[in-house]
């Protein structure tokens, strides 16, 4: 079982950034694809973006590609997302979460575990 507790959001104005940190339980954490997904108020929880175990391979929604940077330290257990130029639009809270299978699933009903959410609200 992998625990995930994600910190790092906050309030920024549009056109700022926030860094996201996801650190894991466990020291297995390293096996894992991890990604980041986001649901709005109301809305369903859409993919973000993912990252291999092996660190070498990435995989964006359309609407963060050139914005979003996901990254991770398998030394110490912990994977990040850099938000930078920030929109209203991508007020959310966001969870990490890992796999056992394919960085590039993007259905949330594939991916076996959870972090709690971290609130971001970008003001405009």
């Amino acid at each position: 079982q992998v625990q995930l507790v994600e910190t790092g959001g906050g309030l920024v104005q549009a056109g700022g950034s926030l860094r996201l940190s996801c650190a894991a339980s466990e020291p297995t954490f390293y096996r894992y694809p991890v990604a980041w997904f986001r649901q709005g108020s109301g809305k369903e929880r859409d993919f973000v973006a993912s990252i291999s175990w092996s660190i070498a391979y990435t995989h964006y929604a359309d609407s963060v590609k050139g914005r979003f940077t996901i990254s991770r330290d398998n030394a110490k257990n912990t994977a990040y997302l850099q938000m930078n130029n920030l929109k209203p639009e991508d007020t959310a809270v966001y969870y990490c979460a890992a796999i056992h299978g394919s960085y590039l699933n993007t259905m949330k009903t594939q991916w076996d575990y959870w972090g709690q959410g971290t609130q971001v609200t970008v003001s405009s």
